[in-house]
C-alpha cells in the first residue's frame, strides 16, 4: 500500500540517475540520498509494476563507502548525484553499470572489457555551465522558517524533477572560475538593480538563463538569454559584465520569448568580442586540431576526456586510408576532424544546423579537404539515394544522445551493412538496446567505458562492433 515504511533497509548497489537500490520482500525500491551499505528507514511513495520509489525518513548506519560532499548544495541541487560516495567506488559501480547493461539488458556477448578510464579532474572539469533566473526561488527546509526569505529571486539550476523550482547558488564545484563569481556578480547587480527574473509560469520577467563556457585554451564566453527585448536594461547587464571580467572573449545575448528554455533554434547576437571561442584538442600522433565553438554547438563538457575518447574512437576505428566512414550525430564535426586524415572521405550527419556550420569551419580551420556535413533528421537522411550519392561506409561511428538511436536509424545501419561500427554512448542502457538489434549481424569486440562525468551515475563507453 502507498506510504508504507520500511525498517532498517540497506541499500546494496547503485541505479539509474544516482539512485540506491534496496531490496525488500523480493521487491526493488530506488532511493535517492543512499550509498551502497547505509542501513536506513524508507517510505515507499511510489509503487510500479516491477519496482517502487521510495525516500528516506531516516539514516540508522552510515555506510563506510560514505565521504563528507564538497558543495554545501549537495543533496538539494542534483547537479552531483554521487559527492558523497567514495571515487573509487564511483568508477567501480559505473564499470558495472556498464557491463550489466550489455549482459541484462542488451544480452550481448562483449569478447574484451577493458577498465574504465578515470576523469583527470574530479571537480572543475566541465567546460559548460547553463543557470537560471527565477523570480521565486527555491527554499530549503531551514529557509522555510524565515519569511524575508519568501518571494526572493534565485540564479542557479532547477531543482530536479521540478522544472518552474530553480535553487540559488552560492557555489558549484563543476566548472572552474571564473564560474561561480560571474554567476554571483550578476546576480548581486541585477538584483540591486531590481532587473525582473523571468517567472516560467505567468511568462513574464526579462532575466532568463546564463551560459559560461571555456576552453582550455584560455577563452570564456558569456551568454545572456533575456525573455523579451529591454534594451537599457541588456546593456546595463552586458556593460556591467565586459567591464568586471575583462577575460570574456565572448560576450552574447539571446532573446527567448519561446515557453521553455531552449535557444539552439535562436539567433545570438555578439556584444562584445567574438561570436565564438576556440578550443584545442590533440591526436596520439600529436597534431592539435582547433574546433569553433558557437553559443549552440555542441561540444563534450568535460574537454580533457572527450580527447581520450576520441583517440580511442581513432584507434578502434583502425582505418587503413581507403575508407568512406560515416560519422553519425557528427556535432561540430570533432570526431569527423580526428579520423579525417586517415580516411579517403567521412560524411558527418547532425541535426542541428548551427553545429553542422561550425563543422564546415571546423574542418576549413584544420585544412581538411576530405569531409562532408550535413543537417537533418537522421532517420530521414539515411536512404536509398543518399547512399548512392556518397556511397557506402565501410566503417560507421555513432555518437547518439542519451535516448539512443531510433530503430529506423539502427535499421538504416543495418542496410549499409558496414565492417565495422564504432558506438559511443552516454547511456549504455540505450546502447546495450540498439546493440541487441543488431547481434545477429554484429560481435561486439571490445567495450571501453570512460568517467566523463565524475559525481554522477553517467558513464561514456566506447563499443567496437564487426561485421560477422
Amino acid at each position: 500500500m502507498p506510504h508504507e515504511i520500511v525498517e532498517n533497509a540497506e541499500a546494496i548497489d547503485t541505479g539509474e540517475e544516482g539512485n540506491a537500490v534496496v531490496r525488500h520482500n523480493e521487491r526493488i525500491i530506488f532511493v535517492k540520498g543512499l550509498v551502497p551499505g547505509d542501513i536506513a528507514d524508507i517510505k515507499i511513495v511510489k509503487k510500479k509494476k516491477k519496482y517502487a520509489l521510495g525516500r528516506v525518513i531516516q539514516i540508522k548506519t552510515l555506510s563506510p563507502l560514505r565521504v563528507k560532499p564538497a558543495c554545501k548544495h549537495f543533496g538539494i541541487c542534483g547537479g552531483c548525484s554521487w559527492q558523497n560516495l567514495d571515487y573509487e567506488k564511483q568508477v567501480a559501480y559505473k564499470q558495472k553499470h556498464v557491463e550489466d547493461a550489455f549482459e541484462r539488458i542488451g544480452r550481448v556477448y562483449t569478447e574484451e572489457k577493458f577498465p574504465i578510464i578515470r576523469s583527470e579532474n574530479i571537480f572543475h572539469y566541465r567546460n559548460k555551465l547553463e543557470f537560471t533566473f527565477s523570480g521565486k526561488r527555491w527554499l530549503t527546509h531551514e529557509e522555510m522558517g524565515d519569511t524575508a526569505n519568501f518571494n526572493q529571486p534565485g540564479l542557479g539550476f532547477h531543482v530536479p524533477g521540478l522544472f518552474d523550482k530553480v535553487l540559488d547558488l552560492q557555489e558549484c564545484w563543476l566548472q572552474p572560475e571564473p564560474s561561480n563569481t560571474i554567476r554571483n556578480e550578476v546576480r548581486e547587480f541585477s538584483i540591486k538593480e531590481k532587473m525582473p527574473y523571468f517567472d516560467l509560469n505567468a511568462q513574464e520577467g526579462l532575466l532568463r538563463n546564463i551560459m559560461v563556457r571555456n576552453t582550455s585554451t584560455g577563452e570564456l564566453m558569456v551568454v545572456v538569454v533575456f525573455f523579451r527585448e529591454d534594451k537599457k536594461m541588456r546593456d546595463q547587464l552586458l556593460n556591467h559584465i565586459k567591464d568586471k571580467f575583462p577575460q570574456i572573449t565572448s560576450l552574447q545575448y539571446i532573446i527567448n520569448p519561446k515557453k521553455n528554455d531552449t535557444f539552439s533554434d535562436l539567433p545570438a547576437s555578439t556584444f562584445y568580442g567574438k561570436d565564438h571561442i576556440m578550443e584545442n584538442m590533440v591526436k596520439k600522433n600529436g597534431d592539435v586540431l582547433k574546433f569553433k565553438i558557437s553559443p549552440q554547438t555542441f561540444f563534450q563538457t568535460n574537454t580533457a576526456q572527450a580527447n581520450a575518447v576520441y583517440q580511442k574512437v581513432s584507434e578502434y576505428a583502425a582505418l587503413k586510408g581507403d575508407e568512406i566512414v560515416y560519422d553519425l550525430y557528427t556535432g561540430c564535426g570533432t570526431i569527423a576532424s580526428f579520423i579525417a586524415s586517415e580516411a579517403a572521405s567521412v560524411v558527418g550527419i547532425e541535426y542541428v544546423e548551427q553545429s553542422v556550420k561550425d563543422a564546415r569551419v571546423n574542418a576549413e580551420l584544420n585544412n581538411i579537404k576530405n569531409t562532408e556535413f550535413f543537417a537533418g533528421d537522421m532517420q530521414k537522411m539515411l536512404t536509398e539515394e543518399f547512399f548512392r550519392h556518397h556511397g557506402l561506409p565501410k566503417v560507421v561511428i555513432t555518437d547518439p544522445p542519451r535516448m539512443g538511436m531510433h530503430p529506423d536509424v539502427v535499421a538504416a545501419l543495418l542496410k549499409m551493412a558496414p565492417e565495422k561500427i564504432v558506438y559511443v554512448s552516454c547511456n549504455p542502457s540505450t546502447q546495450a538496446r540498439d546493440i541487441a538489434l543488431m547481434k545477429d549481424k554484429y560481435t561486439v569486440t571490445k567495450i571501453q567505458p570512460f568517467d566523463m562525468f565524475p559525481h554522477t551515475s553517467h558513464v561514456e563507453n566506447i563499443a567496437l562492433m564487426m561485421r560477422k
